[in-house]
């Protein structure tokens, strides 16, 4: 059974970052802007987030598996339309449309483990659920890059199609049904509020290279979001049966422990979003070198996220999540480093601290969100872990996509260029990269300042949050329960 969620996971997890490896393909051959790309990716990561909460209500209402294998079959579907389309604004709203698959998908894997799984085997069957959480992204990208090698970009999404097969099977054949048939009913109201919020505040920083940080539409729709996002809050407060309690916040462990992943995928969905487009684009790689250039960090990420258990049973939660954030923010600072002239071995010098730290602070973070709330709420609490998980990687390409195409444009020196040919520079490094000469120079050195920006401000944003969940987990009561199974285990194996 854990084979078969840890597949469906899988395929969701590696659908948010697979097709960055042919985003520069997928931009000569619709000829997509720098900002649309950004959506080509994130109306995937945004639709996925807003809608994981009332996802997971409705698994534990109406039965995990019934959530799963709905959730697979639209995942599916979309992808399999996605190969037939021929411009970005097709790809955008497909992506929307598997990103409705993958809300449903996620929250019914990891509350199907936690669920099912007695207490004592639950910690173990929750690392290999985070191990594949997190290498699936670089394992994705790796197979994406095989694939581009022999065929074009519409076989990304001819691999999803592929894994919803699959997993569909293995959980009509394996995986049982489980949920609260007395949950209450969805929160309708909530759950319109929660998408109106993450859409105000993902599209407003989205086009604000577009329109201008300080334009009216930014700061209308920055502050919309904001007060959108209030409005769901109060409204939490004042059901009887909230999609998502705010009070749960209060509970130190489990606020940490979203903190802790939000940074996490923040870094590194924005990370991969943006060095994918290096490799290729700048350094000149293929997409099948540029993703094998990222497996150091996936080497690294899975076993560490293994290791985690025993690491908290000998260290504490707090010091393994806070040491696996402060190996991401070290990280990133160091590949902030990279240019176009730089060698393999400063971007290994990153990848490796990288993966190290997803895999230390994944295991202890997820534990302390799902062991805070009870088992009849267990496909809220996975909901909420993958709420984290997903709105930071939305934020995150959100953010960091956007100080890359702000500094890109304001660097970009094209002063002697002809009108036409330096707006379709401006416009996209995919298409400054095809017209050559002084042009694709001056794109490479404006596309490194504005990584060396992003990065340096995602490592600022990881080294806050790894003071802040110290802060709060040295103030929360012990993870008994992550300390006592992740000892058991330790025994047993001794």
């Amino acid at each position: 059974m854990t084979a078969v969620v840890c597949l469906a996971l899988a395929a969701v997890v590696a659908a948010m970052s697979s097709l960055n490896v042919a985003l520069p393909a997928i931009a000569q051959a619709t000829h997509a802007s720098q900002t649309q790309l950004t959506w080509v990716v994130d109306a995937y990561s945004l639709v996925f987030a807003s809608l994981l909460l009332p996802a997971g209500a409705l698994g534990d209402r109406y039965g995990r598996r019934r959530a799963l294998i709905a959730g697979l079959t639209i995942f599916g579907a979309g992808s399999a339309v996605a190969m037939t389309a021929s411009s970005a604004t097709e790809l955008i709203g497909l992506r929307a449309v598997l990103g409705l698959g993958a809300a449903l998908v996620m929250p019914a894997t990891l509350s199907t483990i936690t669920g099912t799984f007695p207490a004592e085997q639950r910690t173990r069957a929750v690392s290999v659920w985070a191990g594949v959480a997190g290498g699936a992204a670089v394992l994705g990208v790796l197979v994406s890059g095989l694939l581009l090698e022999e065929w074009s970009w519409p076989s990304v999404f001819g691999l999803n199609v592929v894994l919803a097969a699959a997993a569909i099977a293995g959980t009509l054949r394996f995986v049982p049904e489980s949920g609260d048939p007395e949950a209450p009913r969805v929160d309708i109201g909530g759950a319109v509020l929660a998408v109106l919020g993450m859409v105000a505040l993902v599209y407003s920083i989205i086009e604000a290279p577009t329109e201008g940080w300080d334009s009216v539409r930014t700061l209308a729709g920055l502050a919309g979001a904001v007060v959108i996002l209030a409005g769901f809050v109060a409204w939490e407060l004042h059901r009887r049966a909230p999609l998502l309690d705010p009070r749960v916040f209060g509970q130190r462990s489990l606020a940490a422990g979203s903190l802790s992943i939000f940074a996490q995928f923040f870094a590194l969905f924005g990370f991969i979003f943006i060095v994918l487009q290096y490799l290729q684009l700048i350094r000149g790689d293929s997409g099948l070198l540029s993703a094998v250039s990222m497996l150091p960090m996936a080497a690294f990420l899975i076993p560490c996220a293994r290791l985690a258990p025993a690491l908290v049973a000998r260290l504490g939660a707090r010091t393994v999540c806070t040491a696996g954030l402060v190996l991401i923010a070290g990280a990133l600072a160091v590949l902030a480093q990279l240019t176009a002239a730089s060698g393999y071995w400063l971007l290994v010098a990153g990848l490796i601290p990288l993966g190290a730290g997803m895999g230390l602070a994944t295991t202890p973070a997820t534990s302390g969100i799902t062991s805070a709330l009870p088992a009849a709420k267990q496909g809220v609490g996975s909901a909420l872990n993958d709420l984290s998980r997903e709105t930071g990687g939305a934020v995150g390409v959100a953010v960091l996509a956007s100080v890359l195409t702000a500094t890109y444009q304001s660097h970009l020196s094209l002063a002697h260029v002809p009108a036409a040919e330096a707006g379709r520079a401006r416009s996209s490094v995919a298409i400054a990269a095809r017209l050559g000469g002084t042009v694709t120079a001056h794109a490479q050195t404006a596309f490194a300042d504005g990584m060396h920006a992003a990065l340096l401000i995602a490592a600022g944003i990881v080294a806050v949050a790894a003071v802040t969940v110290a802060l709060l987990m040295r103030q929360a009561a012990p993870q008994a329960q992550l300390t006592d199974a992740a000892g058991s285990q330790t025994r047993q194996r001794a």
